[in-house]
């Protein structure tokens, strides 16, 4: 198989919630909107993968979760929790060297937000 694109398809309970927590509190940039405005579909950059929030379902999606990477955990913890996101569990450094929070979407998908140390062994960029 030779995969040319690939993107996370999530199916939210109430897509406007959805679209406002992603678009709005998570601060995504949009890659592409599509379909008529009453069943908007976007698809968010999410690093160097992409998120389509799109269609609706009626139970919240089982098992998927979210891994995003960010400069500073620290700070969007504050910025997170001040804009009222459900933080499961603030930041703090793991076993493994990365420093971790975890909070929800709205339909409560896990997501954990990384940073990666300057020290760490996955850090190739030394910015």
């Amino acid at each position: 198989m030779e995969v040319l694109s690939s993107r996370i398809l999530l199916r939210p309970t109430e897509p406007a919630r959805s679209h406002a927590f992603y678009g709005d509190v998570l601060g995504l940039a949009v890659y592409r909107e599509f379909g008529p405005p009453e069943h908007r579909g976007v698809v968010y950059f999410l690093g160097n993968g992409l998120l389509e929030v799109s269609g609706h379902a009626e139970q919240p999606p089982a098992g998927l979760g979210l891994w995003l990477q960010v400069r500073d955990v620290a700070r969007e913890h504050e910025r997170l929790a001040d804009a009222g996101v459900t933080i499961t569990r603030p930041p703090r450094t793991e076993p493994w060297g990365l420093v971790e929070m975890w909070i929800e979407d709205p339909d409560g998908v896990r997501i954990a937000v990384v940073e990666v140390p300057d020290d760490h062994p996955l850090r190739r960029d030394q910015r």
